[in-house]
């Protein structure tokens, strides 16, 4: 098993990666603080005043503006390959008040920062309804069913992948590189290392500079969250204690 493309794409916008909005009528994109709420729909957090606070006011008589959100993934380690690029569109709306407030309360569920007690103030929250999503990787764009976007969860293990990976560099190499010769049947002379780590499993890249190759290993079942993992990488890290 692995993640679908509407999982990669829900947890590339979950609000842990940089993101830019793209406006029409602006100079060009716009950095933007943003998270996405149980529903999958984007949170922008934007100061009142600005170049950003222009493009996002709607022409006269409207109440909403077009917008496109650009999400291009970080690899957590050398070597890792990119999980792409999303881009969501739809019509970017101000909120007020109650609506505001429920929103910021989202927003903080995924990105708590202290700005959001001047919401209404110094800040701003717009919320859009995802109208178009499109997944980018590898040269090739394809679209995603924007329901299937919106019912997908963001993957519970990335926003730990990075600190994951390091520990089992760090700490762990040895033991992890012994688990992985045995378990893919690979000679002494390669040292198989974990690039990214998902619910369902991990990569792995092996084989010599000039002829790297990627293999996943799944789990037996998709992990809840670190803790779960810790336990189903056991027999890697302590491979005596496993046996």
């Amino acid at each position: 098993m692995r993640p679908s493309p509407a999982e990669i794409v829900r947890t590339l916008v979950a609000g842990r990666l940089p993101a830019l909005v793209h406006l029409p009528g602006s100079t060009g994109p716009h950095q933007v603080r943003h998270a996405v709420d149980p529903d999958g729909r984007v949170l922008l957090l934007t100061p009142a005043a600005g170049d950003l606070a222009t493009a996002l006011t709607p022409p006269a008589g409207e109440t909403d503006v077009a917008a496109v959100l650009d999400v291009l993934d970080l690899p957590p380690t050398a070597g890792a390959p990119s999980l792409g690029r999303a881009w969501l569109s739809g019509w970017a709306e101000r909120l007020d008040g109650d609506e505001a407030r429920r929103a910021a309360m989202d927003f903080a569920a995924t990105r708590p920062t202290g700005d959001l007690l001047d919401v209404g103030d110094r800040f701003r929250l717009h919320r859009f309804a995802v109208a178009e999503v499109r997944w980018e990787r590898a040269g090739a764009t394809r679209p995603i069913d924007p329901q299937a976007y919106a019912r997908a969860e963001p993957d519970p293990l990335h926003a730990a992948e990075a600190d994951l990976l390091a520990d089992l560099a760090d700490h762990h190499s040895e033991q992890v590189a012994g688990y992985l010769r045995r378990q893919l049947g690979l000679c002494g002379a390669e040292a198989p290392r974990v690039v990214r780590i998902d619910r369902y499993g991990l990569l792995v890249v092996h084989g010599r500079p000039d002829a790297i190759r990627r293999t996943r290993v799944g789990f037996a079942r998709p992990v809840a969250d670190v803790a779960e993992l810790s336990r189903v990488l056991h027999p890697m890290v302590c491979p005596r204690q496993a046996a």
